[in-house]
């Protein structure tokens, strides 16, 4: 089994570990850049885990990124922040601090889509939750560019 094919795995334990491993290879070296498109791929999935697999995955590229396709893709991964799901856009805001440090000349358009965000479909107390996420990467953003 290839790794996009185990990201999208029915066992979730194991396709969770297997993307902690990736991360973690992805910040030591770019033997993980050649996967860019299929992991940008995976965020058309139906399930928000693989999606947000594939999101995280793309962000922890961002050292590695010499063909600029974050850049590229930006308004693609930004859609990840629409996510029903609560925990997945946590999960992304949370992948996007990588990016805005390997990538600062993105943080502009990144903080734009934080001031453009609905979340009144989530329960209050996610709400809250990615709040205070988005004020953190806010102020990633603002520190990024002094």
């Amino acid at each position: 089994m290839n790794i996009i094919e185990s990201l999208q795995s029915k066992n979730d334990k194991e396709s969770y570990q297997l993307l902690l491993q990736l991360e973690m290879q992805a910040s030591k070296s770019n033997v993980l850049y050649g996967y860019f498109d299929e992991f940008i791929a995976l965020l058309n999935h139906k399930k928000s885990l693989v999606r947000t697999r594939g999101f995280r995955l793309v962000c922890s590229q961002a050292q590695w990124d010499t063909e600029n396709k974050l850049e590229k893709n930006l308004d693609i991964l930004l859609c990840m922040l629409d996510d029903e799901k609560p925990t997945a856009v946590r999960q992304c805001l949370a992948a996007l601090h990588t990016v805005i440090l390997y990538k600062p000349d993105l943080s502009e358009k990144i903080e734009v889509k934080l001031n453009t965000m609905d979340l009144s479909k989530y329960k209050d107390s996610m709400i809250s939750l990615i709040k205070r996420d988005m004020e953190e990467l806010r102020k990633h953003c603002c520190d990024s560019r002094l």
